[in-house]
Parts: C-alpha cells; structure tokens; sequence
C-alpha cells in the first residue's frame, strides 16, 4: 500500500481512538486541558487525512478503480463535515465528541478504511501469488 495512504488510514484510526478516550473523559470544555488540546490537533489531523482520501486511493489502485472509491468518497465527504461542524464550536465537550464519535458517517468511514485498507495491502501479494 502507499505509504500517504497508510499514513491517511492511521491518522484517521488515531484520530477516532483518541476520541473514544476524550469522551470518556466527561469533560465539559476543551479549555484548560492537555487532552482539551490535543483534541483539536486530532480532528484537524483527522480532516487533513479525510482531504482527497478517495482521490489517493484511486491513483493507488491505478486502472482497477472499483465503484467502491465512489462509497469511499461519498463517506469521507459525510464524516468531513461533522468533523468541520465540531471544530467550528468555540468549546469542544467529551459529550459532542461522544456523539461525533456515534455518528453513523464516522462509523461507516472507519469501516471503509479498515475495508480498504485490507484489500490494498493484499494487492502486492495477491500479484505476486498470480506470477508465480
């Protein structure tokens, strides 16, 4: 797999396991906190990934471009604009991010990368199984 869209995948993955631990965290405000910080660092990392993820994989996959990229894109689109509608907030509370974090855009996006992120890393050795 490309190394830019495995860093893509991982940001993304880290992103949303950062989440899980803000909102477990009960916070009222992202003020005044070293994970209130890092929050904003997360989903701006996460948004960065989200940015031409479709069109990167496309090229990754060169002329074997399956209608899935369309699912793919469609997806990270959806999750990209609750990402963008939560860091626009001037105060950011584990309550949001928990309800971010149930979002069923995010959740089918995730399921997306890990999806995608299998068949990618098999296509190296599904060839090199096919010239041998």
């Amino acid at each position: 797999m490309a190394a830019e869209i495995e860093e893509r995948f991982e940001a993304i993955e880290e992103s949303y396991e950062f989440m899980l631990a803000y909102a477990a965290q009960g916070l009222p405000s992202d003020k005044g906190s070293e994970s209130g910080k890092q929050v904003r660092e997360f989903l701006t990392r996460a948004v960065n990934a989200l940015s031409g993820l479709a069109e990167s994989c496309g090229e990754a996959m060169g002329d074997d471009r399956p209608a899935f990229l369309a699912v793919l894109e469609r997806d990270a689109r959806d999750s990209l604009a609750a990402l963008e509608l939560v860091l626009a907030q001037p105060e950011i509370s584990s309550q949001l991010i928990d309800n971010l974090n149930a979002s069923v855009h995010l959740r089918a996006l995730l399921t997306d990368v890990f999806l995608l992120g299998e068949v990618l890393r098999a296509r190296p050795v599904a060839a090199l199984s096919a010239a041998s």
